[in-house]
């Protein structure tokens, strides 16, 4: 594994990087809401619920950006968001994390993606989530927009070092990421074979070529139409058949067992933290994959790139009820952890 002083030579790099986020930026929005201050409206007969705190901050590709910003590096976010109230509170969000706008689009004609995550407390100090409420934009993303998102992009990645593609719409072509952006990033990766690009998606990893692609199981399995029971062999081969077709690194995160790397030919599988305490993976996809793409700027290997991947998500995961982000101090802590559970019996 890794040595320390290497990695702290790798997050040392970190800070003078600048890397372009193009993808599908929603607001995180969760209400804090008081159980014991219920009312029981006059109108309804039903139980309101008392919202005592708001807790607004960027997701999706905007938590891609916060553990970015945690980590070091410049940002630059180009997508496009709504000229509406939530659209106000996800830039004020990106702003004071230190992001560059200058490349985002403001619509007063679309909606800004919303998840909003209502979070009960229980007179017993239990705290939960109750169902959240989605907002997005469901029809096909106006054409200009789509022209201008080409442009900024064919414009702005000759001259960053990392360039991360995270889609998260569903509805084909209804985000930032349709299929022309998709085309002109596998031409990019197709002209620009030293730049990192790395892509990540829920539904369509499959179809990126040319770069990077960082993926969990499920996703890996689908995009090479080898759905169905998770098994290891099944999920190297999606690794490494991803990795083939894009003449590029694949990522697979495989949770609790860490994850594979492959360059088309082998596949290795790199270790992560077990953690034995509460955890919340929301977000970690997204920690795992700015620090693969950090570390793959900075000149890392896959596997080093992996690693510090891991090591982001598993610091992640134990902020409870929060997209939380990663620091380099804290990955350095989830490295000892992971030395210390390497040097235990029994611990692979």
């Amino acid at each position: 594994m890794m040595q320390e002083a290497r990695l702290r030579q790798i997050l040392a790099r970190f800070p003078a990087l600048k890397v372009l986020v193009l993808g599908d930026f929603f607001l995180d929005k969760y209400l804090e809401i008081d159980r014991s201050l219920s009312e029981v409206s006059l109108e309804t007969g039903l139980e309101a619920y008392q919202v005592t705190a708001t807790r607004p901050s960027p997701g999706a590709a905007g938590t891609v950006v916060s553990n970015l910003r945690a980590l070091g590096p410049g940002v630059l976010c180009l997508g496009v968001i709504g000229d509406t109230g939530e659209g106000y509170e996800l830039r004020r969000a990106l702003e004071a994390i230190g992001a560059d706008l200058s490349l985002l689009l403001v619509r007063p004609d679309l909606l800004t993606p919303t998840y909003t995550k209502p979070m009960m407390h229980e007179p017993d100090g239990r705290v939960h989530e109750l169902e959240r409420l989605d907002i997005k934009n469901r029809s096909p993303l106006p054409e200009d927009v789509e022209a201008t998102i080409l442009e900024r992009l064919c414009a702005a990645a000759p001259r960053v070092d990392a360039v991360i593609i995270s889609e998260y719409v569903q509805e084909r072509n209804c985000g930032a990421v349709t299929d022309r952006v998709r085309e002109e990033v596998a031409r990019l990766g197709a002209a620009l074979p030293r730049k990192v690009l790395i892509a990540d998606s829920r539904t369509r990893i499959g179809a990126y070529r040319n770069v990077s692609i960082k993926s969990n199981q499920s996703e890996a399995l689908r995009a090479v139409g080898a759905e169905g029971e998770l098994d290891p062999a099944a999920v190297e081969w999606a690794a490494r058949e991803l990795a083939r077709r894009n003449g590029r690194p694949a990522f697979v995160t495989l949770g609790p067992d860490g994850m594979l790397v492959s360059d088309g030919e082998r596949c290795c599988r790199v270790p992560t933290v077990r953690e034995t305490g509460p955890i919340d993976p929301v977000g970690a996809g997204d920690s795992a994959l700015a620090g693969i793409a950090c570390a793959l700027a900075v000149g890392a290997s896959p596997e080093e790139a992996a690693l510090v991947g891991n090591l982001c998500a598993a610091v992640t995961i134990r902020k409870i009820g929060t997209t939380g982000t990663a620091s380099p101090e804290e990955v350095l802590e989830r490295y000892a952890c992971l030395r210390a559970q390497q040097a235990s019996p029994g611990v692979t």
